[in-house]
Order: structure tokens, then C-alpha cells, then sequence
């Protein structure tokens, strides 16, 4: 089922967020697109469908999660570039300067991510959520110059207070750097 709709739950428990799933998916009729531990010890899971049944399967996760939810967002229509990213497909772009965002949570990173491509011209080219990073999400995207820094400002407004790291703009990265963005 492809739907314009998603919805990612990060809660602070394995357990509770394997159960957190069973509700959604009995609640409403939606694709589990992603569903796994990541550390340090906490759980996502990604819905996608319809509006509708998405933000029923939503709801009915916020329910389930309780006290484990660390974070959350629902996008009933998500930037098509953000889809494509988590589905593994990043966009080509040439690389003028680059920004870089860097949050406490996926759910936040998702959140600036699609802020980002909603507000300005840009390539959404990374997105790394919760492993290896201690639970933190960061994406990297590129563009203009001018486009890179308001994306950077887009980003910083769309995450909730606290739950940003950091921002960073690279003007005109140097070549050996390619490999790493």
C-alpha cells in the first residue's frame, strides 16, 4: 500500500514499541515500512497509507507507546524527496554548499527533513537515523548557497524546542570530501 501519508514513532523501548506496532497495525490499515531497534536501546517505526488510516494507526501508536514515546511526527503529505530517501533513494544534485542537520531524535530529523524540502530548492541526499548514532537522526542536503541557508533556518524552526542539535553549511565542500556527502 503506497500512500501520500507517514507516521514514525521513537520510543525509549523495544519491547514496548514491538506492542506499540501490533496497535497500529490493528487499528487501521497501513504498510509498515520500517520497524527495528536502534540504539541506544530504543525502537522506530515507520507507517505509511492513506491519510486517514495513517494518522488512525498513528493515534492509536501515540496510545500504545505511553511513557516510552520519545518522539513523533505524522506527515499526511510528506516532500516526495523524503519518501524516496527513507526508501534508500537519494537524489543526485550538484554539490554548491551543502547543510547539514543534526537532531536529538529520528522522528525530529524526519520532521526538519521534510521541512526543509518544502521550503527551499534543495537535493535531499542523506538521512541517517538511530544507529550508531545514539539514537540521534542527521541529514545532509545541497543546493544553492542561498537555498542551503534558508533550508537551515526551515529545519531549525520545524524541530521542537530542544531537539536540536545542530546546523552546519558548507559553501563550496572541497572535492575530496564527495565520498562523505
Amino acid at each position: 500500500m503506497d500512500g501520500p501519508a507517514l507516521a514514525l514513532l521513537e520510543l525509549s523501548s523495544v519491547a514496548r514499541g514491538i506492542v506499540t506496532v501490533d496497535a497500529m497495525v490493528k487499528r487501521a490499515s497501513v504498510e509498515v515500512r520500517d520497524a527495528r531497534s536502534v540504539s541506544p536501546g530504543r525502537y522506530l517505526v515507520r507507517v505509511a497509507g492513506g491519510v486517514g488510516e495513517v494518522e488512525e494507526a498513528w493515534r492509536a501508536g501515540l496510545q500504545a507507546a505511553d511513557v516510552a514515546l520519545l518522539d513523533e511526527v505524522f506527515l499526511p503529505n510528506p516532500h516526495p524527496a523524503l519518501l524516496a530517501l527513507l526508501e534508500g533513494r537519494p537524489q543526485a544534485a550538484p554539490i554548491d554548499a551543502v547543510g547539514l542537520v543534526e537532531c536529538y531524535t529520528s522522528a525530529s530529523a524526519v520532521r526538519a527533513a521534510d521541512a526543509t524540502a518544502k521550503a527551499v530548492e534543495i537535493a535531499l541526499t542523506r538521512l541517517e537515523l538511530g544507529n550508531g548514532l545514539g539514537g540521534k537522526g542527521w541529514f545532509l542536503f545541497t543546493g544553492a548557497l542561498h537555498e542551503v541557508e534558508a533550508g537551515l533556518s526551515a529545519a531549525a524552526e520545524a524541530v521542537r524546542e530542544g531537539m536540536l542539535l545542530t546546523t552546519e553549511c558548507i559553501a563550496r565542500p572541497h572535492p575530496d570530501t564527495g565520498p562523505i556527502l
